[in-house]
Formats: C-alpha cells, sequence, structure tokens
C-alpha cells in the first residue's frame, strides 16, 4: 500500500506506532545510539541516571554553553565525548552520561532544547524503578508534562528524509520540513501549538486528498466517524481548500473526547507513542506530503491524521479504547509493547466493524487511503474476528496491502477483548489513570489502591443517590 506505483489518497504510512514499525538494530543505526528507552529512569536513591545526544553546530564556544547548563541545574556529569555528526556535516553530537533528580534532569532537556538538537535520552544500564526487584521496568512517563521527555526523540523522518523520499531532491521542501521539525521539537506542554501559514502548494496537495476521500466516505467510513465529520467541518474549518490548524482541533477534542494534540517531527517508538495515548495526547504530524506525489506518502503527514484518527478521536469509546492500549503499554516489557503495537496498527489503524449487518472502516489507514479502503471493503480481502491473542502476532504489511484485516463487532468489543489481553502481558503492576491531574498511578502498594477504592465508592454512592432521586417523584 505503500508502493509509489499505487495510487493512494492519504496513503496509510500511519503514526509512528503502527505502520513503519522500526527494528531494535534500525532505531540504533539512525540514533546512533543503543537507547530504546524514552529517558532516564530513577534509581533507588530518587536519581536519575542517563546517557543525553545531542547535537551541536561546529562553532567556538557551543560545547562550553552547553554544559553551563548541566552546572546551572546541578547534574552531575559521569561520562562525556564527542564525535561528527553523521545526521550534518556541520555539527557534532555529543554523548553525556550523567546523574541528577528527575526534576532536574527535566529542566535541564528544556534548556538543552533551546540551544542544541536533543537526539537521543535513554537510561543507563542498572538504573530501575523504585520497588523493582527485576531491575528491568523501563521508565515511563508520570505525567502528562513527562512526555516532553520523550516526544523528542523521532525514529525516522523529522527534518531527514530517506533518498526513495518523493521529496529528498526538493530543497524547498526540505527546508519547509526542517521548519516544520524545528517547530514540533522546540514544543512543549501546555504551550498553544504554533498555528501554519500553509502555502498554495500545501493546500492543493491537502485538497486532492479530501477530495478523493469524500467520495468514499458515506458507504465505507462507520457511523461515529460519518456523525464527527461534519462537527469538524463546522468548528475546525475542515474543508477542500483549508488545512486545519492543529490547535483548533486539539481543542475541539479536548471538549467530545478529552484528547489532546501534540506536534511532533516524525516517527517516535512504539513505547513512546502509546505513551502518549495512556494521557489522551494524540502525537499529529503538521506537515504535508511532497507535492509530486499527492495520492502517495511514504510516512504519517497532516492528511492521514487529520482524516484518518481525528474524527473517531472525537469519540469517547474509541479515545477510551485508544488510551487503554497507552495504558498498558507503560512500564511493559519491550516484547509485550510489540503486541500491543501491533493490536493498534490492526484496530486503530486498519480495523473493521460491522454496523446494519454490513462491514465499515474505523481504522485510519484505511480512511485515509482510497484503494485500500475500496479494497478491505470490496469482498474479495481475507477478514477475521480481531482477537488480540492471535492480532498481536499478525505481520504487519507495508509496501502491500494488509494479507488480513480483523473485524470487531463494535468498539465497546474491542476494547474489552484488549482489557482482557492486557491482563495477560507481564508486568509487575497496575497502573490508573488520573484525569484530574493528567498522571498516572502505579498501583503496587495497598495505600494507593485503598485510596482508589475510596473514589470508586464514592462514585457509587453518586449513582445511587441519583437512582434513588428517579425513584422518588419531587413534591411540592
Amino acid at each position: 500500500m505503500f508502493s509509489k506505483k499505487s495510487e493512494e489518497p492519504g496513503s496509510c504510512s500511519s503514526d509512528p506506532v503502527s505502520c513503519k514499525q522500526v527494528s531494535k538494530d534500525e532505531a540504533s543505526r539512525r540514533l546512533g545510539d543503543s537507547g530504546s528507552a524514552a529517558g532516564g529512569r530513577p534509581n533507588r536513591s530518587g536519581k536519575v541516571s542517563s546517557t543525553i545526544i545531542f547535537t551541536l553546530k561546529n562553532e567556538v564556544g557551543g560545547l562550553v554553553k552547553a554544559l553551563k547548563l548541566f552546572q546551572e541545574k546541578h547534574v552531575n556529569l559521569v561520562h562525556i565525548e564527542s564525535r561528527k555528526s553523521k545526521r550534518r556535516d556541520s555539527d557534532f553530537e555529543i554523548f553525556v552520561d550523567c546523574n541528577t533528580e528527575h526534576e532536574q534532569l527535566k529542566e535541564l532537556t528544556q534548556l538543552l532544547n533551546k540551544y542544541t538538537n536533543i537526539v537521543e535520552i535513554s537510561p543507563m544500564d542498572g538504573s530501575t524503578l523504585p520497588g523493582d526487584d527485576a531491575g528491568d521496568v523501563p521508565w515511563f512517563p508520570k505525567k502528562i508534562s513527562d512526555l516532553d521527555l520523550c516526544a523528542h526523540k523521532v525514529l525516522m523522518y523529522g527534518s531527514e528524509l530517506d533518498a526513495d523520499h518523493p521529496g529528498f531532491k526538493d530543497n524547498i521542501y526540505r527546508k519547509r520540513r526542517k521548519h516544520f521539525s524545528d517547530l514540533a521539537l522546540n514544543f512543549k506542554h501546555g504551550t498553544p501549538i504554533p498555528r501554519i501559514e500553509y502555502t498554495a502548494e500545501e493546500v492543493q496537495t491537502w485538497g486532492v486528498v479530501f477530495r478523493e476521500l469524500h467520495k468514499l466516505y458515506p458507504s465505507h467510513a462507520c457511523k461515529e466517524y460519518l456523525k464527527n465529520l461534519p462537527l469538524l467541518t463546522q468548528y475546525c474549518q475542515y474543508s477542500e481548500d483549508n488545512i486545519p490548524q492543529l490547535e483548533d482541533v486539539s481543542n475541539f477534542l479536548k471538549e467530545h473526547s478529552g484528547f489532546t494534540i501534540r506536534p511532533v517531527a516524525g516517527y517516535l517508538s512504539p513505547r513512546d507513542f502509546l505513551a502518549g495515548l495512556a494521557f489522551r495526547v494524540f502525537h499529529c504530524t503538521q506537515y504535508v506530503r511532497h507535492g509530486s506525489e499527492p495520492l502517495y506518502t511514504p510516512e504519517p503527514d497532516t492528511c492521514h491524521e487529520l482524516l484518518g484518527h481525528v474524527p473517531l478521536l472525537a469519540e469517547p469509546s474509541f479515545a477510551q479504547f485508544s488510551q487503554e492500549i497507552g495504558l498498558a503499554s507503560l512500564g511493559a516489557s519491550d516484547a509485550a509493547v510489540q503486541k500491543l503495537a501491533t493490536c493498534y496498527f490492526f484496530t486503530v489503524e486498519f480495523g473493521l466493524c460491522k454496523q446494519d449487518g454490513r462491514l465499515r472502516a474505523y481504522g485510519a489507514g484505511l480512511l485515509s487511503s482510497v484503494s485500500e479502503l475500496k479494497h478491505a471493503l470490496s469482498g474479495r480481502a481475507n477478514i477475521l474476528p480481531f482477537d488480540p491473542q492471535r492480532t498481536c502476532n499478525q505481520e504487519c504489511m507495508i509496501t502491500t496491502f494488509q494479507d488480513v484485516y480483523f473485524v470487531a463487532e463494535s468498539f465497546e468489543e474491542a476494547k474489552n477483548k484488549m482489557r482482557d489481553f492486557a491482563k495477560t502481558l507481564q508486568r509487575p503492576f497496575t497502573v490508573h489513570y488520573e484525569p484530574y491531574t493528567q498522571s498516572v498511578d502505579v498501583l503496587e502498594d495497598t495505600s494507593n489502591i485503598n485510596s482508589m477504592v475510596k473514589d470508586i465508592r464514592h462514585e457509587l454512592d453518586i449513582v445511587e443517590d441519583a437512582l434513588s432521586r428517579l425513584r422518588t417523584p419531587l413534591r411540592d
């Protein structure tokens, strides 16, 4: 489905976690380091042992300025080395092993992002979560602002394009992509998403994708998608001659399902992308595919995100389904995360459901690809019932249509099956999302479990009171 010979408006390059799975070896080659986690993990003393990799321009005093930031934040340097960057001829990469408090590390990375380009933050060997006897629980964000520590870790594309990318030889397009990449890398939680003045060519490319897909939606898209699409037209100015602004879309989603948008420069690792979903944050690209091939994209672009994903993220039941996949990934093993990512691929990206006795698409990869959307509902595709135990082992096809598609009776059925599946994954604790503080609690002792029970009892009291009032008529 990504073959350049195919015609696919909104071609499902999918978001970072799903369609183009990046192996550890490939990630290491692109990052120049072996780290697969998103950030440092606290050790038993409360310190965070991390390796930070960042690039510097080849200019006098650049390294001194960067190292002063470590001093200002009282971050202890354990080891430092440098080498010429593989990313830009004029840049150097600096490797720093450090040990500090988690909040200091967060503040340091925020400062470094202003003066350098952080390539990677990864845990040093032996770092663990407090109370983790196994010593191999990967670091994961505990509050929504922690996403600042991992959202910058782009595995693929971003401002760098492969030789077979349609825009590789277009210097103007590459400069434009660098602009979008910088905006995403400099974004911080709590700040407005930068508004983009899209070029005429970008709007034209969006328009081609928009028109072709809207011809199929009435007969191919699920009811929930069709219900929300007109609302996006009304409140976010979705139209063939206007590319919606991510800030407007984010505000719309927050009102309807509690999801928000965070701009991203390119592919994230499955772990980092799923971690965002746990906080009801969708990492979303802001750039447009190259205009020479409007019916194809080798990567997620804003056409895929806004037309494929956003309408269903506004649906509360689907938002809950997406978040539960994300919550199941927090602190899970690499193998478990891969299984969850594959289930995400065949549901959120390529999922089908039954409505009024007919198959309908709810996967963003299908809803942003004319040719594969037609194929999946043509009656010739291989379709099986959604079963996470089987689905998690299915191969994700990159350059062709999928060998098989999985159908659920409803989002609720898919959610319940994923809940049961998540319970089978090995993890020494359970997490609970706290919407008021946008944080997660690790349920690993009786104290926080008892606190959660009290909250549940309070909610049940409210339900009981409401039922009681319904049964008792009001009297004058």
